[in-house]
């Protein structure tokens, strides 16, 4: 087969044409993934779900709630399971707080309560610092504050001559968390309590305190929580904190059990007045329910 001239020139053209075809194919799948990978560096992926509530078991854990929400607790603890059948196990004894949670913004919130145990009041703030992310900001970590006031108002026995200063006492709180996957998050929670009145002369008014807490994932909807309270300074006949539970997504609200050897749900009670002991059987079975209500709708919604 003979080839003129003209057909020579036409192939050759051809052959130039579909190399050039396949260099500009190449080029634009090349720009494409450059441009796909600057685009997630120009974004932020902030993490959430550290933990499922903002509440752990008794202490604060690094989340908050959302801007315009409005979050009912009730924290509800029974008897100690060692008072024997006579009392169910602690079932025929409780105490509870009831608290409401509200979301200033995205990075603050504001909180009250009221518990049965010794009659007190309480009041917080958290304020997110720093939040878990990836992308254009990569944070390893999460860091809140949280600080507040308890107020005590159980009359006092005769005589003991308590002024009203007396019955406040003070929290604050670093909160830094790290959700390392999707099934582990851990959290410490370096925490000072200032007494306004102490039980003795010699004992401090500032007393410090380390918070370990985590989150295993069981399922989809159930996890596993764990939270512990070791204390630098400590009044006598007291014992840290130790709490374990388990926390339950049912549709628009957490539901969480827990077994504990704190009677106080307040940063005082629980980390610095636990006269309970795990190894005695001082341990009080309990139940955490959060509620999440829209006050404020965000804007554009």
């Amino acid at each position: 087969m003979k080839l003129n001239l003209r057909q020579i020139v036409f192939l050759v053209v051809c052959i130039i044409s579909t190399e050039r075809l396949k260099a500009q194919e190449i080029d634009l799948f090349k720009l494409q993934e450059k441009e796909e990978k600057e685009k997630e560096k120009s974004t932020t992926d902030i993490t959430t779900a550290i933990f499922k509530t903002t509440r752990i078991v008794n202490g604060h854990s690094i989340e908050n709630i959302g801007a315009g929400l409005l979050d009912v607790k009730i924290n509800h603890r029974f008897g100690r399971v060692n008072t024997g059948g006579y009392n169910l196990f602690g079932l025929d004894q409780a105490s509870m707080r009831m608290g409401l949670d509200y979301g200033i913004n995205s990075r603050l919130m504001v909180g009250i309560g009221r518990s049965t145990y010794l009659k007190q009041y309480d009041g917080f703030v958290k304020y997110r610092i720093l939040r878990q992310s990836t992308g254009k900001i990569n944070m390893p970590l999460s860091v809140s504050y949280a600080g507040g006031v308890i107020w005590k108002t159980i009359d006092n026995p005769a005589g003991s001559g308590f002024y009203y200063t007396d019955r406040f006492s003070y929290f604050n709180q670093i909160l830094i968390a790290k959700k390392f996957n999707d099934y582990f998050s851990l959290q410490l929670t370096p925490t000072m309590v200032h007494y306004n009145n102490v039980p003795l002369a010699t004992d401090p008014n500032d007393l410090f305190s380390l918070g370990i807490a985590t989150r295993i994932r069981i399922s989809k909807r159930v996890n596993i929580t764990g939270e512990y309270y070791y204390q630098f300074q400590h009044f006598n006949g007291f014992y840290n904190s130790l709490s374990v539970g388990v926390d339950i997504e049912t549709g628009g609200h957490v539901f969480q059990m827990h077994f504990s050897n704190s009677t106080g749900m307040t940063e005082r009670t629980f980390i610095h007045e636990t006269d309970g002991q795990w190894g005695k059987g001082d341990i009080h079975f309990g139940f955490n329910i959060a509620r999440i209500f829209t006050i404020k709708k965000p804007k554009g919604n």
